[in-house]
């Protein structure tokens, strides 16, 4: 039987080499039937004597003890330079440690990459104490179409009749603390297009016998434009942006679009675009009057509108 030097015995292998020991073989035979060297059969029968069945097991490949680990004085100036957001590189020019060093020692204090210095905040909830003190308002782009694509018809035909048909913008606003949503699909995301959809925003929550007072957006070209502020001014809003890159703040409105892609745009096939606006309407009807809302005790929306706005609505749909 061929002997390796250097090959990796499994517990078991190790187990079978004491059996063959303990009755009655050399450890050299029993080498040989394990296909290893007999210093390494030496070694794990060894093993085995002094610490039994346990001394089998694998253990780390790292010394206990290193030959010259880097000193904590050391280990703390290469800590406070990297929280000055030097990189590994300038942190061994600048202490005359090897780069490897620095690499090694940044990813034991978890500071290999610069996101670690700076962790994200917490998510911070908050809801508003009444209807209408702010509502959330957002866009999203859905492409239009004239029929079912080729992913579903499983066919390319008429592909070019397709090209240049154009987006709908799905205008969203929610109010923060019921979550009474309202839509509209709009030609586009620009100024005029957005005003016109917060005054048809303000009508339908009017209808529900909720004052809107403030409105938050995120900082898109629409929302800054002087039409929209023009619009703000005269229904009397306090308009509130969000800080730059962080959709969080606004997530009650990036929540509603994920919903809404799932339970109307992409839940079933439509035939159209136009067929799928039609559909719009009706499921948010389902969504503001019969959809549980589990940040709300899984209520429906319409259940935190004050009563005789509710028992008024009821009557009409």
């Amino acid at each position: 039987m061929n002997v390796h030097k250097n090959a990796r015995l499994t517990p078991f292998g190790r187990g079978r080499i004491v059996e063959l020991v303990a009755s009655g073989q050399t450890p050299q035979a029993a080498s040989q039937a394990a296909g290893v060297c007999p210093r390494t059969a030496r070694k794990w029968i060894r093993r085995y004597e002094s610490e039994g069945p346990c001394g089998l097991a694998d253990r780390s490949s790292r010394p206990h003890r290193l030959y010259r680990p880097t000193p904590l004085p050391v280990v703390e100036q290469i800590e406070a330079l990297r929280r000055q957001r030097l990189s590994g590189r300038a942190i061994a020019a600048q202490l005359g440690v090897s780069p490897a060093t620095i690499s090694r020692i940044l990813k034991r204090l978890g500071l290999s990459r610069l996101k670690a210095l700076e962790p994200a905040e917490p998510v911070r909830r908050y809801e508003r104490e009444h209807p209408g003190e702010l509502i959330h308002i957002d866009i999203k782009k859905l492409g239009r179409f004239n029929r079912i694509g080729h992913r579903i018809a499983g066919h390319h035909i008429r592909q070019a009749r397709d090209r240049g048909v154009g987006w709908d913008h799905i205008h969203v606003a929610i109010d923060d603390h019921s979550r009474i949503a309202f839509t509209q699909i709009k030609p586009d995301e620009k100024g005029r297009s957005a005003s016109a959809f917060l005054k048809a925003a303000i009508v339908y929550y009017e209808r529900l016998g909720i004052r809107i007072e403030r409105v938050m957006t995120d900082n898109g070209p629409c929302y800054k434009s002087k039409a929209f502020a023009r619009a703000c001014k005269r229904l009397g809003l306090k308009h509130i942006r969000t800080k730059p890159y962080t959709p969080k703040t606004n997530g009650k409105a990036e929540r509603f679009i994920q919903t809404v892609l799932r339970e109307w745009a992409y839940a079933r096939t439509y035939n159209t675009s136009l067929e799928r606006a039609a559909e719009l309407p009706k499921w948010l009807h389902r969504y503001n009057w019969h959809r549980p809302r589990g940040g709300i005790g899984s209520l429906p929306p319409i259940s935190r509108i004050p009563q005789p706005a509710n028992n008024l609505l009821r009557l009409h749909t």
